[in-house]
């Protein structure tokens, strides 16, 4: 089989199951309802308790586990095409984190109980400013070692500020919401979220998938790649601000969900090639897989208990991160 007709076969199957397991996320919770149900209910215009479930619930967090899982697939095999480290990930950039503090500034100062999109904006505020710090710091003209130094220090920072939020906080409860909401979860969101979140999502979609031929050309090196006439300027901007709306966006509505950006393109790069521009798109429709199939299993796993996302994704991730970064040792000996 060709190469071509191998990923062809990759992104139909990939298609599908992100299909399958979309329907499945809108069928699957604690209320025992039939699968034809579900989507009747969905499909229909009665105002039963059924459609209400269907459309308030199930559709809002089926969709933005679609989306964000997306994001986070699509932004971290253009990371690691860009600056050409497998261990690259959205949150190298302190976006993640960033906006994890803008979320807890809103929790922490009660702008979340009075405003109720205040923590999602105050989330995407962060993400923005991270951005804003990493290129005042790394400058136009910056290497990628600088630009992964400044996101460490971005996100150091931001991590800091964080846990001394925690450790001020007068009031438990706060404390408690702001550590369920950093382990990330789609619980409770409605189609507000959905709408605030889409149009920075989509945004940054556009222009990660613009650099599909640019990351081809750096896979032959930066001096290559500028010598065919590719613009490492416009890239590096393409690259960060990218990340940053899509990443920023899932981060305000989600909370931090690691390892997806990581795990996802490692596993599809064998089956893909070594282009970028094809890991991109089967990195998107991966992501959105693994993240509503971890979603799926939150449900299933503890209905009872409300297991965060992010927790099951951390277990799962974490491991695998460690036996990548075994298998690189080897590989440097």
């Amino acid at each position: 089989m060709s190469d071509s007709a191998r990923y062809r076969l990759v992104l139909v199957f990939l298609g599908l199951a992100t299909v399958a397991l979309f329907l499945l996320s809108l069928t699957v919770g604690p209320a025992a309802i039939a699968f034809g149900d579900s989507l009747s209910a969905l499909l229909s215009d009665k105002g039963d308790a059924i459609a209400l479930i269907m459309r308030e619930i199930r559709l809002p967090r089926a969709i933005l586990g679609l989306m964000i899982g997306a994001t986070l697939g699509l932004s971290g095999a253009a990371l690691q095409g860009w600056l050409r480290n497998p261990l690259a990930e959205p949150g190298l950039l302190g976006v993640s984190a960033s906006a994890s503090l803008g979320a807890v500034i809103a929790i922490y100062s009660g702008l979340s109980a009075v405003f109720p999109l205040g923590l999602p904006l105050a989330a995407l505020a962060g993400a923005v400013l991270a951005v804003f710090v990493v290129r005042s710091m790394a400058g136009t003209r910056a290497s990628v070692l600088t630009i992964i130094l400044s996101g460490i220090a971005v996100s150091a920072f931001a991590g800091a500020m964080t846990s001394l939020a925690l450790n001020l906080s007068p009031n438990p409860f706060a404390a408690l919401e702001i550590m369920f909401w950093m382990l990330g979860s789609l619980t409770d969101r409605s189609m507000t979220h959905v709408w605030l979140a889409a149009p920075f999502m989509i945004a940054g979609w556009v222009m990660l998938a613009s650099l599909a031929r640019a990351l081809d050309a750096l896979t032959l090196g930066s001096d290559a790649a500028a010598s065919m006439g590719v613009d490492m300027r416009r890239v590096q901007f393409l690259a960060v601000l990218g990340t940053a709306a899509s990443v920023g966006a899932a981060t305000a509505v989600a909370g931090a969900i690691g390892f997806v950006g990581l795990i996802v393109p490692h596993i599809l790069r064998p089956l893909v090639g070594s282009r970028p521009s094809r890991l991109l798109p089967a990195s998107a429709l991966g992501g959105a897989c693994v993240l509503l199939a971890a979603d799926i299993l939150v449900r299933v796993i503890a209905p009872g208990r409300d297991l965060k996302l992010g927790v099951l994704t951390a277990i799962v991730g974490a491991p695998f991160f460690l036996w990548l970064v075994y298998r690189t040792r080897r590989q440097m000996l």
